[in-house]
């Protein structure tokens, strides 16, 4: 058998192990030692290609993807830095349960460690950043290679879409040459089905949760970020029997398009009631129910940590659950699934804790709706951009402010409007490429991403994706010329060398990067010129920049956690 036909049937047994367990999507950088399974991949008439030069781009927008569905996406890189250069999002990927194949090409050994040109070592590159890692040999005619191939992609696949969701790490090396033979029709497969369980609780741990909702008179339940495919309706239907103050984040994805019978027991104004010590004392609670993520709020971090809850229950897909704050007191391994709606609940909850949080959350939310009546900072126009976003629309958030933004901001309503954001490792860097990646995993919905004019300065590379395949979408710039989170922070309050440390102001405009991109773009330099964002523009691309200043953003929001601040001291004295 010659060379190019060996190398040839070993990549397309990669190729189709991975089309046969459900892999829709590759997204490729370009490079040399990868040819075999680039063209392999190009191709293969069953999947979807994307590119993208710019390999830490390519693996932040292959994150998006696989974040809008819920599915493993194929990322693929030449040998050295080009795969170093994943590791950021990989890291995500694995703090935020995202499921993502990545395959590094290689050197063969007899070229690593002999200072060959693009070797580095790869072997468990990415270390306890992916959920598992396999080392394939080189391509060769020994009759046990392609089964070994074939099984271990399948073992990849399952391994990155097995809860907890995660990446996993294929190394390849190849020998020159690297040329193959274009193939019409995949090979068969000789291993048949996989399936994949859910994680469902023992009968003893639905039995005690049942036992301390029976007696609990004060109890909250906390939603922070879901799983990948998680099903709401368990959840309201959870909530409806249960019928306690739901703190529900942003990022749940459970303030929107709220069924009419729930929207009672929604609490989205927690962080801002939280600020206030007389609601706190008031606000104790005997037990704490929370599933997925703990919430970006960390003012709930230091209620539950002051409070110690009696029961802090944690339900979590990971036995390795998430706790923060190191006070929960049960840990029920399993995913959102009927089990829920299976319990036997009875509420005994006391009405006037009920009526404590929803009366606040009226007061809150009342201050926070006339917020655009009086201010003109960022905060007014996030509050202005989400009551505008028409149904239907993805809201994808950078985190630092905006996403604290979106948080105070975004009201429980009715409307079809989900919220996504990088929260696994809480980074500013990839996020225009994850939104460009989330836009294409969903294009039956219109995508907006809110981001700081920092963290698109972290990513301007992203756009180079747009002249691969075509991407519709449109960016929020708020441009405060520097990092404006830390104006929040105590690092402000010392003013020797905070503007060079921590404000770090650039002075750029985003007004080249649009034309350079053939972008749409529109500058709004005041508050009152904000009914022009959401004119139609002529391309599929629009950048909108948003100038706003720093000490302003600061000022308001203070004034109005002040103004609910005292609304509620004097409600509760």
């Amino acid at each position: 058998m010659s060379e190019r036909k060996i190398l040839t049937d070993y990549v397309y047994q990669i190729v189709a192990s991975l089309v046969q367990n459900g892999v829709e999507d590759v997204v490729i950088s370009p490079g040399s030692r990868s040819t075999p399974l680039a063209y392999a991949f190009a191709s293969t008439k069953e999947l979807n290609l994307y590119r993208q030069v710019d390999e830490r781009s390519a693996a932040f927008f292959a994150l998006g993807l696989a974040k809008s569905k819920g599915k493993p996406v194929v990322l693929l890189c030449t040998s050295g830095t080009a795969a170093a250069n994943y590791y950021p999002a990989i890291v995500e990927a694995k703090y935020a349960r995202v499921p993502l194949v990545v395959i590094t090409a290689d050197r063969p050994h007899e070229l690593r460690e002999v200072g060959a040109p693009q070797a580095i070592n790869q072997i468990d590159l990415y270390g306890n950043h992916v959920k598992w890692f396999a080392e394939f040999p080189i391509p060769d005619d020994n009759s046990v290679t392609l089964p070994f191939v074939e099984r271990h992609i399948v073992r990849a696949v399952n391994i990155a879409k097995t809860h907890p969701l995660g990446p996993v790490h294929i190394n390849i090396p190849f020998r020159e040459p690297l040329l193959i033979d274009f193939q019409n029709e995949l090979p068969k497969r000789s291993f048949l089905a996989s399936f994949n369980g859910t994680i469902t609780p023992h009968y003893e741990a639905m039995k005690a949760l049942s036992s301390i909702i029976k007696v609990t008179r004060r109890g909250i339940i906390v939603i922070g970020e879901l799983a990948l495919g998680t099903k709401l309706e368990y959840l309201w239907s959870f909530i409806r029997k249960v019928q306690w103050p739901v703190l529900v984040e942003s990022l749940s994805n459970m303030r929107a398009n709220i069924p009419e019978d729930c929207k009672q027991y929604v609490i989205a104004t927690y962080d801002a009631l939280l600020k206030s010590d007389e609601f706190k004392k008031l606000a104790v609670c005997d037990t704490v129910i929370r599933f997925g993520a703990q919430p970006v709020s960390k003012f709930l971090t230091i209620f539950l940590m002051e409070s110690k809850p009696k029961n802090y229950i944690v339900i979590d897909e990971d036995p390795m659950f998430r706790d923060s704050t190191s006070v929960s007191t049960h840990f029920i391994h399993a995913t959102i699934e009927s089990w829920l709606e299976e319990m036997i609940k009875q509420s005994t909850i006391n009405e006037s804790y009920f009526t404590l949080w929803k009366t606040a959350d009226d007061i809150a939310k009342k201050h926070i709706l006339a917020y655009t009546q009086h201010e003109k900072d960022e905060g007014a126009f996030v509050r202005y951009l989400l009551e505008q976003l028409p149904e239907k629309s993805d809201l994808f958030v950078s985190s630092s402010m905006p996403i604290r933004d979106i948080d105070t901001f975004l009201l429980p309503t009715s409307k079809d409007i989900q919220i996504f954001a990088n929260r696994g490792a809480n980074g500013i860097d990839g996020v225009i490429s994850t939104a460009f990646g989330f836009s294409k995993g969903r294009e039956n919905r219109k995508t907006y991403l809110l981001i700081g004019d920092l963290a698109a300065l972290h990513d301007i590379n992203a756009f180079l994706l747009t002249r691969y395949q075509p991407c519709n979408m449109t960016i929020f710039v708020l441009n405060n010329d520097g990092g404006g989170i830390f104006s929040y922070l105590s690092q402000a309050t010392v003013k020797e060398y905070y503007e060079d440390l921590f404000g770090t102001p650039t002075a750029l405009k985003f007004q080249d990067v649009a034309n350079m991109y053939g972008m749409d773009y529109l500058l709004i330099n005041h508050f009152d010129e904000k009914e022009k964002i959401f004119d139609k523009g002529d391309k599929p691309l629009r950048l909108i920049e948003i100038r706003t200043n720093r000490n302003e953003n600061v000022q308001a929001h203070r004034k109005l956690w002040q103004h609910i601040n005292s609304e509620l001291k004097e409600w509760l004295l």
